[in-house]
């Protein structure tokens, strides 16, 4: 029998922030996004008292200093190193492992039967603690949508031991009578904006879904929903993706800490963007055939000029060398640039990417330009990755461009730079 885990880590912005600052223990936490502007992450605390998701902060100054709201930056750096590390203790429970989120992972639990699955997803749940501090819930069931619904249950104390739901071992009767105390859009895939819809149809809870004609939903709807029915009947259709596919495009892009508008700053903006593209085109062994940067006002500023291009540009050669791709962005630039406008974002897009070996040579090119450009990027990752992001990069980007994102409360990176390592005094 195929059984799956879903292992999702509680409110994991906020606890990465509380995890390495003791004076936020028991505090209402939200995390901002760029430039601090909405609240994408929510304390237990914070969702005690009501504060929505995605609600602007400035909206909530008055509810924050009424309840004590502490509101952090976004940590980019801390979260990702800790979900890494998640992701390695969940590794030595299961050989196959597919990271769904920053803050998800399903694993694969075939053959753990006899250790028994709630017995073991507790392990899981009390080894995380343990080891990095973190709170996470599991979810084990048959399909991968079942799981993701049994960690749901494991999340608000529905079934199973505390932080875990074994949908495995629950009598058929007492499931169904489960399910149907759970809507609709509670379920993977589903959501608010399908929900409705299928409410209309009388399908209101999971149960409803569950019983539904696959078929029907098909015809009515799309073959996504007919699997979703299908797994909820414990059929699985959805396998462990393990490896991550190869993204057909990349995009970098983020809107200004402050308006901006003199052709240096903008370039400085998009070499940072063609960078850090580059850099994740590179991580998956991959070139790109085209370049598409684009650069815009501020849509909602309706008494300032309005002002938004974009242009693709056909590369010579296909390339993954940070250097060409921030040079024809700055070309790019030069072509659609107006001045006289306040320029709130900015970005750049990779496309036309296939792998490395996939590529054609040049009849005309040099084999030694290309093994020299791969070496020299090569060598610039590398030290990025040991001593951080922007210890090595073109004269193009700017250390601390003055488009840079508005992060006023950001916490240190703990676990990813020397200088900000935690103190004991």
């Amino acid at each position: 029998m195929t059984v799956f885990a879903l292992v999702d880590c509680n409110n994991f912005y906020a606890s990465c922030e509380k995890l390495f600052d003791p004076k936020l223990e028991g505090v209402p936490l939200v995390v901002l996004s760029n430039n601090d502007g909405c609240v994408v992450a929510r304390s237990a605390e914070v969702k005690a008292l009501g504060i929505p998701m995605g609600v602007p902060w400035f909206k909530i100054r008055d509810e924050a200093k009424q309840f004590g709201i502490q509101a952090m930056s976004s940590n980019y750096a801390l979260y990702a190193d800790m979900s890494n590390r998640v992701v390695e203790v969940l590794e030595g429970f299961s050989p196959h492992v597919e990271v769904y989120s920053i803050d998800e992972s399903f694993l694969s639990l075939d053959g753990f039967a006899a250790r028994g699955f709630e017995t073991y997803g507790t392990e899981i749940k009390q080894r995380v603690q343990d080891w990095l501090g973190l709170a996470v819930c599991v979810g084990i069931a048959e399909t991968k949508t079942l799981a993701k619904l049994a960690n749901h249950c494991a999340k608000k104390g529905h079934a199973g031991t505390a932080g875990v739901c074994d949908f495995t071992t629950i009598p058929p009767a007492d499931f169904s009578a489960l399910l149907a105390k759970i809507k609709v859009g509670e379920t993977w895939g589903v959501g608010s904006r399908l929900a409705p819809r299928l409410e209309k149809m009388g399908i209101h809870t999971v149960q409803d879904l569950r019983n539904a004609d696959p078929g029907r939903m098909r015809a009515r709807f799309s073959v996504v929903l007919e699997r979703t029915v299908m797994e909820l009947k414990g059929i699985a259709c959805l396998e462990l993706e393990e490896t991550t596919p190869d993204k057909k495009q990349i995009v970098s892009s983020r809107s200004f800490g402050q308006r901006i508008g003199a052709f240096e700053h903008l370039a400085d903006a998009l070499a940072f963007h063609a960078t850090r593209a580059a850099e994740k085109l590179r991580s998956q062994d991959s070139v790109a055939g085209a370049l598409t940067l684009f650069i815009r006002t501020n849509p909602f500023a309706l008494k300032e000029p309005q002002y938004q291009r974009s242009i693709t540009i056909p590369l010579p050669e296909a390339t993954q060398d940070t250097r060409e791709l921030v040079k024809w962005a700055g070309r790019g630039l030069r072509r659609i640039y107006r001045r006289g406008f306040a320029y709130a974002k900015a970005g750049v897009m990779l496309s036309e990417i296939r792998p490395t070996a996939l590529v054609q040579a040049d009849l005309f090119g040099s084999m030694e330009d290309s093994e020299r450009s791969d070496t020299l990027m090569g060598i610039m990752d590398r030290i990025n990755q040991r001593w951080g992001r922007g210890t090595l990069r073109t004269a193009s980007e700017q250390a601390e461009g003055i488009w840079k994102m508005n992060r006023g409360n950001l916490s240190p990176r703990y676990t990813t730079a020397w200088s900000e390592l935690p103190q004991v005094t």
